[in-house]
């Protein structure tokens, strides 16, 4: 078996949020086998990768994207005039952008037709190049949700982006069901959102119908996540057992107390809500999405603040894929985060051990140290002093193979 060491300049221990300086990292296989000072490594017969002027990190992980889009204004439009194997390449493509910028690891918060899981599957096998894939299948919506879709009564067929449910009975069934195909997860709408008819605020799941969804996600183990931007959807979600709120840009001080208290995960997704901020008007987007996006935005950095200081779990997500939100792009989440006041260690943690933990996969991903996958990302330049360094990724290894250097 090969030995690949690697020679760290600058080495992000995410356990402890901090740097170490003059690192050398030893791979056999797919695993890290020792963290030493360079001075001690033994580098003979091994293949050496001189990282010596580059920040390593841990492989980031994004911990909410949909492979399945990138970036267009009208991102949805795909489900309606492509097939699923269309889908599925495309899934397969934007993938690889993540990788490359130096996410090993991507959770797919909702595909099309179990896309997402036709792609984990062929990268798990190695038939393909990619990520790490923790996949959601379908996500499970209302009628006239935030998953369904807004074509005339008249035309048939599945032309929603998720499995819509009305009452608990059917919400039991969505999870069989994207559990049945292959889903790590279960995905729920449980208030509106920017792109879609109404109020992001609005509960579009009952409280009794997400706690029928998420009793069969944690009787069978596995973890939840739930779109949510208002503070009562947000709180529904909490209650009936979700691990992650994503978005939660219209949350109240009760949603900063429970997350803290029942261990909920916050992903914040800022990009998304920005780059519609930023971009909508001129690329022709509604002028309600705008407005709807700008709302969302307004107060989500002090409540962001808030969740820091009650210790809430926050994560590193992009929703990458919606609106001017490209894949292989989504690392300027990092001067985002920054921007909205967290510290550069925080945001570095947020995409390694916190979001390693929210997989549940912390045995294998999320820091350097023997006995880990050896999933490892480094940048030009020192975040620590311009975290845009973070949009330069230079070198990426997964699972112990090099796929950029």
């Amino acid at each position: 078996m090969d030995k690949i060491v690697l020679l760290c300049g600058k080495l992000f221990c995410s356990t402890t949020g901090t740097v170490k300086e003059k690192v050398a990292v030893t791979v056999e296989g797919e695993k890290i086998t020792a963290v030493c000072p360079v001075e001690q490594a033994d580098t003979a017969g091994c293949t050496v990768y001189d990282l010596g002027d580059k920040f390593v990190t841990p492989g980031l992980i994004d911990a909410h994207v949909h492979t399945i889009w990138d970036g267009e204004v009208e991102f949805m439009d795909c489900i309606n005039k492509g097939t699923i194997g269309d889908l599925t390449i495309r899934s397969m493509l934007l993938a690889k952008k993540d990788l490359m910028a130096g996410f090993t690891t991507i959770r797919d918060e909702g595909s099309y037709g179990f896309a997402d899981i036709a792609v984990r599957n062929a990268i798990d096998r190695g038939e393909i190049d990619g990520p790490r894939m923790f996949v959601s299948g379908e996500a499970i919506s209302s009628t006239g949700g935030h998953s369904d879709g807004w074509l005339a009564p008249q035309i048939t067929g599945k032309c929603q982006s998720g499995v819509i449910i009305d009452g608990p009975d059917a919400g039991r069934r969505a999870a069989r069901y994207n559990l049945k195909y292959g889903a790590d997860q279960i995905k729920i709408m449980a208030t509106g959102g920017v792109g879609n008819p109404g109020e992001p605020g609005a509960i579009e799941l009952t409280f009794e119908e997400m706690k029928a969804i998420l009793d069969v996600a944690n009787s069978r183990g596995r973890i939840s996540s739930a779109h949510a931007h208002g503070a009562q959807g947000i709180k529904n979600a909490i209650r009936a057992g979700i691990t992650s709120i994503e978005h939660g840009m219209l949350m109240d001080d009760e949603c900063v107390e429970l997350m803290a208290r029942h261990g909920t995960y916050l992903v914040p997704t800022i990009i998304a809500g920005q780059r519609i901020n930023e971009n909508g008007v001129a690329a022709g987007l509604p002028a309600e999405v705008v407005e709807k996006s700008v709302r969302c935005l307004q107060g989500h950095r002090e409540n962001l603040r808030k969740c820091r200081q009650a210790g809430v779990k926050i994560c590193f997500g992009t929703d990458a894929g919606t609106s001017f939100n490209y894949h292989g792009k989504q690392a300027y989440e990092f001067s985002l985060m920054v921007d909205f006041g967290f510290t550069v260690a925080q945001v570095l943690q947020a995409a390694t051990a916190t979001n390693a933990q929210l997989l549940g996969w912390q045995d294998k991903v999320g820091s350097v140290e023997p006995g880990k996958l050896a999933d490892i990302a480094a940048f030009d330049g020192d975040p620590f002093a311009d975290i845009s360094s973070m949009q330069r990724c230079s070198f990426v290894m997964k699972g112990g193979k090099v796929y950029k250097a």
